[in-house]
């Protein structure tokens, strides 16, 4: 590759921008509790809002270590192991508000920085992130987006589904239902469909015996409702409870 391919990603520079206003957004959240706030539950289960906090930052340095394998060629996975994620998470846990926010500020720098040193012939080369799976440089962004805003859900401060931007919640949703559950074994064939007459299909190719209507041949399980209300569902940060299946239940969704 040559640094003078034209730009063939041009959502890149945007999910960046994105990124940083997303980032921005958190740290006035965060920025309002204090050091006993940061030990109480987050909304994960088993982690405080400090495992939580700890978490964002360290996957902002992970994927800095895959925007430079993308950049060098030279292999740097997100982490160590498992086992030194884990350890990171928990021994930055129970830090003071303070250095938790330095720690936000840095890392984020860190992402940005980093995401701005790649050029845009390498944003197409493929890297393995965590669990195996694979991934364009280009797409390393949003993946950064999708971690500051659902975990901004998670810190449980007030922030909800219904206040995700928009733009993020559509690329949400082309993403889930295009990538991450786009024939995933665990989910049943299902078309989402939204009011405006928008239909994403993912899951399973094969019929599920569910509650069905065919959808050009191929029996799906239809789930209609709002884009936001349908991403709350696909994240498991809302139980889908305004969401319409023609009267069956809604499909149980592995965890992100």
């Amino acid at each position: 590759m040559t640094d003078n391919v034209p730009d063939s990603t041009p959502g890149f520079a945007q999910d960046t921008a994105s990124v940083r206003e997303a980032t921005d957004r958190l740290l006035v959240d965060v920025g309002k509790l204090d050091d006993e706030a940061i030990g109480e539950p987050s909304l994960l289960p088993d982690w405080t809002r400090g495992h939580l906090l700890a978490h964002v930052a360290r996957n902002a340095d992970a994927l800095v270590n895959l925007l430079t394998w993308a950049r060098t060629g030279i292999r740097t996975p997100m982490y160590a192991s498992a086992e030194a994620r884990n350890a990171d998470i928990a021994e930055g846990a129970d830090r003071p508000l303070a250095v938790h926010l330095d720690d936000l500020r840095s890392s984020a720098e860190r992402f940005d920085a980093a995401a701005a040193a790649l050029p845009p012939a390498r944003r197409q080369y493929e890297l393995e992130m965590r669990n195996g799976v694979l991934e364009r440089a280009a797409r390393l962004p949003f993946r950064r987006l999708t971690e500051v805003e659902l975990h901004r859900i998670d810190l449980g401060v007030g922030y909800g589904i219904e206040q995700l931007p928009t733009a993020f919640v559509d690329a949400a949703l082309a993403f889930l239902t295009g990538k991450k559950f786009a024939g995933h074994v665990d989910v049943p064939a299902v078309e989402l469909r939204t009011p405006d007459g928008r239909r994403w299909r993912t899951g399973r190719t094969e019929h599920t015996g569910r509650v069905t209507e065919d959808t050009g041949g191929v029996p799906y399980l239809v789930v209609s409702g709002s884009p936001t209300e349908l991403v709350g569902w696909l994240t498991g940060r809302a139980k889908g409870t305004g969401l319409d299946t023609r009267g069956g239940p809604l499909p149980a969704l592995p965890p992100l």
